[in-house]
């Protein structure tokens, strides 16, 4: 098969994977909300604004190190200079998770008290702790699976980690913890440890399984620890300065809601509404843009290390072009059926409200996230981090001086300036290095002007059903909004006969990236 033809094959597979995980995570999610309340939510939001900086210390650039050195060997044939690759990169992720496990087991009642103001995160904090060792490690394993294209270890792994983090949540909130918002956020932080923990094992075992090393081809790239640091620390530092911006914005957020009005529960229960409800339904639909995006990373790569400058931009314009496409759709849908979504998932009427606000901005939010792995993909690495430092500390700002004046008003701009400043200064440093352009009318207009008027059509016909349309009409007439959506598309001539010609030639294995060295 193909390059591209195993690209399209391994994304149906991560997208299978993900969109079952995804699933079963909104349910989750939904469970949660109604055991614990919005104060749970936004508590539990607080913590996990703790924890992703933790992560980001324990993983410290080596997710992309992996990927990237791996996919690098294999490019040259070498499998056993990709093993060595993923084993220098699990030693050093093994260092930075350990340490920064240490450090945040021991600071957890600080943090809690000092910080978050609220004791009642201590619990978590610790046994979050404990699950960064696991998570660290697994994503040397991850990177190096990944650049092998053997995406099915990667989505199994996702499948059991997912699984083991839901059954012993609800486990524990069931049958043994006892009633309360902190014991609640504690019984899913065992949830999380547990699920790393064998997540990294099944990893391990897997990894130490493959017959890379049985089919060495050349001997490993010399050097490989100078390149491994010179990839992963200045991603690290670049990303502890972005990811600690980033935490002592989610921790302001609720005392500047407080501010603003209301008491301090008040203010959590509005930040757990946005942050631990709405948004995740927010990026549900990525589950099929994601999958690709992380598999284009390796890919990209490859295409870099060969000099394959008229490949990358080609890639570079499908990509934009498919994620547009999707975005736009996925957009609308949410847009038109903003209310009946928050009511069926949440039964929340405030859910419903902040999705039609923000559902718009999902087309931004997913051209970032693909924007961001083909840059990462062609050595920009260190572009995008900057970037992404400078929309934190711009957020940062806007948290400070919009939440105490404007309240919720101002968190809803807060997000929309963020997503919109860091898509832009990514997609124009993509533009620049790639030499791609963007068809404003094909790719953006006529998408949006289909989209916008296949959604209102099902719209109309789903109010014409009743005031309160039960959840089979719903799903019926946004399934119907989608039809519409997708022949208005070839109507219209923005998907063509071949551009489905050329998805069916890639799905069945015939090479269709041209691989023209330096553009010639």
């Amino acid at each position: 098969m193909s390059t591209a033809g195993k690209l399209i094959r391994n994304g149906i597979m991560m997208s299978a994977a993900a969109l079952l995980i995804q699933t079963a995570g909104m349910g989750f999610n939904v469970y949660m909300s109604s055991k614990i309340g919005a104060e749970g939510m936004g508590l539990f939001s607080l913590i996990s604004s703790v924890y992703r900086f933790a992560v980001t210390f324990s993983l410290s650039g080596i997710g992309l190190a992996a990927t990237r050195m791996a996919a690098e060997e294999f490019a040259r044939g070498s499998g056993a200079g990709a093993m060595s690759a993923v084993k220098k990169c699990a030693a050093y992720a093994l260092i930075f998770s350990g340490a920064a496990a240490f450090a945040m087991f021991l600071s957890a009642e600080y943090v809690s008290s000092k910080v978050l103001g609220d004791a009642r995160c201590c619990l978590s904090i610790k046994i979050l702790a404990i699950s960064l060792p696991f998570l660290s490690v697994s994503s040397a394993f991850d990177g190096y699976f990944t650049a092998k294209r053997a995406v099915r270890k990667n989505a199994l792994s996702l499948i059991l980690e997912q699984t083991v983090r839901m059954t012993a949540a609800v486990m524990l909130l069931e049958l043994i913890v006892p009633p309360g918002v902190e014991y609640a956020c504690a019984a899913v932080s065992v949830g999380i440890t547990l699920s790393e923990a064998i997540s990294f094992f099944y990893m391990w075992i897997s990894c130490i399984k493959s017959n890379a090393s049985a089919f060495p081809g050349k001997p490993p790239s010399g050097g490989q620890t100078a390149h491994m640091l010179s990839i992963a620390v200045p991603i690290a530092l670049s990303s502890y300065l972005r990811s600690g911006l980033s935490t002592l914005r989610e921790i302001l957020i609720p005392s500047g809601l407080k501010k603003y009005g209301g008491s301090y529960e008040q203010a959590l229960g509005s930040y757990g509404v946005i942050q631990g409800m709405t948004m995740p339904i927010l990026s549900f639909p990525a589950v099929f843009l994601n999958s690709f995006s992380g598999l284009l990373m390796p890919e990209m790569a490859r295409y870099y290390q060969q000099g394959y400058r008229v490949s990358i931009r080609n890639a570079a314009g499908r990509v934009i072009r498919v994620t547009l496409l999707f975005s736009f759709g996925a957009a609308a849908v949410l847009t038109a059926f903003s209310g009946e979504i928050g009511m069926l998932l949440y039964d929340s009427a405030a859910v419903g409200r902040y999705l039609l606000i923000l559902a718009p901005l999902v087309v931004v939010m997913y051209l970032d996230t693909a924007v961001d792995s083909m840059l990462k993909g062609i050595n920009e690495q260190l572009a995008n981090v900057r970037y992404n430092v400078f929309d934190s500390a711009l957020s940062l700002v806007l948290v400070a001086v919009l939440l105490p004046k404007f309240g919720i008003g101002g968190y809803l701009a807060v997000i929309f300036i963020s997503e919109v400043f860091n898509t832009t200064l990514s997609l124009r440093r993509l533009l620049k290095v790639t030499g791609l352009r963007i068809n404003l009318v094909w790719w953006v207009l006529i998408p949006a002007a289909c989209a916008s008027g296949s959604m209102l059509m099902s719209k109309l016909l789903c109010v014409a059903g009743g005031t309160q349309p039960p959840t089979l009409l719903t799903v019926v007439c946004a399934f119907l909004g989608i039809s519409v959506y997708c022949t208005l598309l070839y109507v219209t001539g923005t998907v063509t006969a071949d551009d489905i010609r050329a998805a069916a030639d890639t799905l069945g294995g015939r090479e269709c990236v041209e691989k023209t060295r330096d553009g010639t």
